[in-house]
């Protein structure tokens, strides 16, 4: 088997193993829609919509497994509902105030880690990383929910064409 078929298949599993979880997710909300009476009530609505994004974060988490950080994190998170986050702080973390700060073109300062801290509210369990694995981190995340919305539409596309 060569790389290019091994690598196909990998992100063909992860499609799968999350559109399998998101839809047997939708199917256990649906199926508690049918016993709320006020479907339509702006409350029930806001409900629903933070049940299918909870469930489309955490089939995401399942399918990439432990193997990220980041999934981690989220299921995490999601485990202990919104509960206070607690992370253990990495060995390699470093002060970020002695960091020299770069300028830009018109003299502005910009600290390299402002962005990094940006950077670290985005992705699940960032705060506890270091820069190398931000990044790395972050450019999973970012794949992986590049992934999500395209099989969201896709759902969303089936079910309303039918």
């Amino acid at each position: 088997m060569n790389p290019k078929s091994l690598s196909l298949r990998h992100k063909t599993s992860l499609k799968s193993r999350f559109t399998k979880g998101f839809l047997q997710a939708l199917k256990r909300i649906h199926g508690q829609r049918s016993r709320s009476p006020n479907v339509s009530s702006p409350r029930e609505m806001c409900r629903r919509y933070l049940s299918i994004k909870i469930a489309a974060d955490a089939s995401m988490a399942s399918a990439v497994g432990s193997r990220r950080a980041w999934s981690r994190a989220l299921l995490t998170k999601i485990r202990s509902h919104g509960a206070p986050r607690v992370y253990k702080y990495s060995a390699r973390r470093i002060d970020n105030s002695k960091k020299k700060k770069k300028k830009c073109e018109d003299g502005e300062e910009i600290g390299v880690n402002s962005e990094a801290n940006e950077l670290r509210k985005f992705v699940p369990g960032g705060e506890a990383m270091d820069i190398c694995s931000l990044l790395d981190e972050a450019a999973h995340y970012i794949k992986c929910l590049n992934t999500q919305v395209k099989v969201m539409r896709r759902i969303a596309d089936i079910y309303s064409a039918a």
